[in-house]
């Protein structure tokens, strides 16, 4: 479940428990019925004394706000997926520091690898790292090698 499915779950449970509250049922018995603690359902009862049943809908937004906005972050995947080399960089590798240079660069804000890291979860994006391989790798030598000489070499 995600984030933003749990918190409409928990606001359908404050709501299911405003109702309950209103028709009477006392509140242990609410605590009960949504699967809550008590000491919840009573602050929920006087949240709806002084303040309403809106009380107890979400806030539309919790914590400090993005600063990319969604276009910006669409904006972004679209560079990443170009490539690196596509954005000026030797090699067709991004790195976190390469990728906070990028945003810098294209939208004027500075971030730390671990917030560039954040963004990158937040679009979804893991880490892929190249296999080390040499590049004159022989695969034909290297099974054979693999069947014959280990083989001896385990022995």
């Amino acid at each position: 479940m995600d984030n933003e499915q749990r918190l409409k779950e928990w606001e359908r449970r404050r709501l299911r428990g405003a109702r309950l509250l209103r028709s009477g049922v006392h509140p242990a018995e609410v605590a009960r019925q949504v699967a809550v603690s008590r000491q919840s359902v009573m602050r929920w009862e006087r949240s709806l004394k002084e303040h309403g049943t809106q009380s107890l809908r979400r806030a539309e937004a919790l914590g400090r706000p993005r600063r990319l906005t969604t276009l910006q972050v669409k904006e972004l995947g679209v560079m990443l997926r170009a490539g690196s080399m596509a954005a000026g960089y030797a090699t067709e590798m991004w790195t976190l520091p390469r990728i906070g240079a990028l945003i810098q660069e294209r939208f004027g804000m500075k971030f730390s690898q671990s917030s560039v890291w954040r963004i990158l979860q937040r679009m979804g994006w893991s880490p892929q790292r190249p296999a080390r391989q040499a590049r004159q790798r022989d695969e034909a030598a290297v099974r054979a090698w693999k069947h014959k000489r280990w083989a001896e070499l385990k022995k």
